[in-house]
């Protein structure tokens, strides 16, 4: 069994064995305090009579074994008591931290999902366009464009693909606009200026 102090981080187990151990102790000073009071003595007593010769009502021998015993044990479950408050909290440290850092992960995770990570930026948006009129805006990062997203995402090619499957038809779009999620409805089509959009998307940088 590890030693609360070493290297090995302390089990419940570890606990548990200490815990057992200093029953066991407690058990065998009661027991060696039992048969002291049988005896008629207790730790302190003299062995010897008024005029210093050894008593010869009791078994002097076994007195002394037993008080000998019931130290020596004292001073083990002493050591044993401490072992177990370090053991404990050592667990719980371990157990504080635990719960630190799955709640530290959980929130992450729960940012990372409710911030999805943008892979483009709109850099320009010509007015009258299907973008201007979508509502898209410059610096808006876009974080979801049809069915492309930071996981697909390859090249801008990408986008050019989905554009032209969906003209006439509206796609779902979601940007980070000054750090909020904002989805907005794009359809591309035919208008006076450019392509299909009238905006231009450049790939963030990762």
């Amino acid at each position: 069994m590890a030693d609360p102090g070493g290297s090995r981080p302390v089990t419940v187990s570890d606990v548990q064995q200490l815990v057992k151990r200093k029953d066991e102790v407690e058990a065998q000073i009661k027991a060696y305090y039992e048969l002291l009071g049988q005896k008629g003595v207790g730790m302190t007593e003299p062995l010897v009579d008024a005029e210093d010769f050894p008593r010869g009502d009791i078994d002097i021998y076994e007195v002394r074994t037993a008080r000998h015993n019931i130290i020596c044990l004292q001073n083990d479950h002493k050591a044993l008591m401490k072992q177990v408050e370090e053991a404990l909290h050592q667990l719980h440290a371990r157990e504080k931290e635990k719960r630190a850092r799955d709640e530290a992960e959980a929130l992450a995770e729960a940012m990372s999902q409710s911030q999805p990570q943008p892979f483009a930026r709109v850099n320009a948006v010509t007015p009258g366009s299907p973008a201007s009129i979508s509502g898209l805006q410059v610096d808006d990062e876009i974080v979801e464009f049809g069915s492309v997203n930071i996981n697909n995402f390859q090249n801008l090619q990408n986008i050019a693909t989905v554009v032209q499957h969906s003209e006439g038809r509206p796609l779902s779009v979601t940007v980070i606009r000054s750090g909020r999620k904002v989805h907005v409805g794009l359809t591309p089509k035919r208008w006076a200026g450019k392509g299909l959009l009238g905006c231009n998307i450049i790939p963030l940088q990762r």
